[in-house]
């Protein structure tokens, strides 16, 4: 029972993971600490919850890349550039995890959730913002109809708040795609489907540096991971195609729903 269990958590959490680009860890985290505190799952400390679910994400951000790479909607210089700042970031996030108690986790994982989840009430706009900005690189990419959209960035900024992607996901275990996908869309005009696509490239390099650090500091469940990677593989290939039959109001809709849920019942839980 707790090994169909956990596979569906992970094709769930692959699922919405790949669909818009958050890599898995919000559903994979609080699942393994509301389980185990139900008694589910056998009971696991947050930074076992976290090293857990990064090993899962890096799957789970390999199917999803493999899957949009055949529509080629990475930007895969992109992506690697934001990386020079997220790798580092994840690995110091993977370190300041280490001082969180159990409560502090969950009121601040809770809060960063609901928080999140207004960002993501702003990306409706980014559509309507024909100004362009004056970037240092720039990009083009033709949509499904067949419109031009121009996005771009300056490397440093890019490089900045990719470090700040990288600490929250080393931090929460959540692969640091919730925080890439809004600002790549609010801050740099990338199309929505290219900027999942590459959040979750990044989303891949970056879970791949963070857990290594996780599992030399003893913090991953092995047996958990195990049930989980299958159910992430499949529900990140479900998500990617998903992805290109939803409208993108839909997608945000159900997702900032799905956020202030879990932020509220971990901050409920970080409190009491």
């Amino acid at each position: 029972m707790e090994y169909g269990l956990l596979i569906l958590v992970g094709f769930v959490a692959g699922t919405i993971g790949s669909l818009v680009g958050l890599g898995g860890g919000v559903i994979i985290v609080p699942s393994l600490l509301f389980l185990g505190a139900s008694h589910w799952l056998p009971s696991v400390s947050p930074q076992m919850a976290v090293g857990t679910s990064l090993v899962v994400i890096i799957f789970n951000g390999l199917s999803s890349t493999l899957s949009y790479m055949k529509d080629k909607m990475v930007d895969y210089r992109s992506g690697l550039l934001f990386f020079i700042g997220s790798g580092p970031g994840a690995i110091f996030g993977a370190w300041v995890n280490q001082a969180l108690s159990f409560s502090h986790f969950s009121l601040y994982f809770g809060l960063f959730l609901i928080s999140v989840s207004f960002l993501l009430m702003l990306m409706k706009n980014s559509s309507e913002r024909a100004k362009q900005k004056n970037f240092a690189i720039t990009r083009t990419y033709i949509t499904n109809e067949g419109e031009t959209v121009t996005y771009g960035y300056h490397p440093v900024t890019a490089i900045a708040i990719a470090f700040i992607v990288g600490f929250f996901g080393g931090l929460f275990g959540i692969g640091g795609g919730s925080l890439m996908v809004p600002a790549m869309i609010l801050l740099f005009l990338f199309p929505p489907h290219v900027a999942v696509a590459t959040s979750m490239f990044i989303v891949f390099l970056s879970s791949l540096v963070s857990s290594v650090t996780h599992m030399a500091m003893g913090n991953v469940q092995w047996s958990f991971a195990l049930a989980l990677i299958p159910g992430v593989w499949f529900g990140a290939k479900t998500g990617a195609w998903m992805n290109k039959k939803l409208k993108s109001k839909t997608i945000v809709l159900v997702l900032r729903i799905v956020l202030i849920l879990l932020g509220v019942r971990l901050m409920i839980q970080g409190i009491s």
